[in-house]
């Protein structure tokens, strides 16, 4: 089950590449197992990866099992999993079209209903932190609560969930939500939905797929 999830682990982070949502060895994901994280380690390129290197650490960032220096943002991931028991994935990425809203520090308001993918009626940056710090932690676990993704200002994307695939899947969306958000923007100002709107949106996505 271990060594499974390790590779789990380890080929989600060669998708964040391959999918064009990260590049190099920015970018990060880790996933709950029992009482400890499996989360991808420092400064490895995601292709040279193989179980041994993903570090295995408690809720407090010790390393329990393997050799492996997690990556250097282990207190976001413990973090985000302390706050929240229901999280059994995290992952953080550099997209593009995200990482320019998160440098302009913007939320991605409700413009299309598929910002109702995130949980809530948009979609929160927060506020700008040094990466791998305490204070950058507590400021994703706030952007986060009662969604599953938000921006790092200045920084990139954050996603959780229930699984890796729908961590995984969540970031793919915001990606494509950012990018959309930006080409409304050029081309004028994006026309908002309602909080009636978006509440009828979040009510049809309660039970959606189940």
């Amino acid at each position: 089950m271990e060594t499974q999830l390790r590779w789990d682990v380890i080929a989600a982070a060669r998708a964040l590449n391959q999918r064009g949502l990260n590049q190099g060895t920015s970018g990060n994901i880790s996933v709950r197992h029992g009482g400890t994280v499996l989360i991808t380690p420092t400064g490895l390129a995601f292709d040279d990866l193989t179980p041994e290197h993903i570090a295995a650490i408690d809720l407090t960032g010790t390393v329990v099992k393997g050799t492996a220096k997690p990556s250097s943002e282990w207190r976001m991931h413990t973090g985000i999993y302390r706050a929240r028991p229901d999280v059994q994935a995290v992952v953080h990425a550099h997209p593009p079209h995200t990482t320019a809203l998160a440098c302009l520090r913007q939320d991605i308001p409700p413009f299309h209903y598929m910002v109702a993918v995130a949980g809530g009626s948009s979609i929160r940056c927060a506020p700008y932190a040094t990466y791998g710090t305490a204070e950058l932690a507590e400021a994703a676990v706030q952007a986060l609560h009662e969604r599953t993704a938000c921006l790092l200002a200045n920084h990139g994307l954050l996603t959780i969930g229930i699984t890796l695939d729908k961590a995984m899947y969540v970031a793919q969306e915001v990606e494509t939500l950012a990018r959309q958000y930006l080409l409304a923007c050029q081309a004028g100002t994006p026309v908002l939905l309602s909080e009636a709107e978006m509440d009828d949106v979040l009510d049809r996505f309660a039970d959606y797929g189940k």
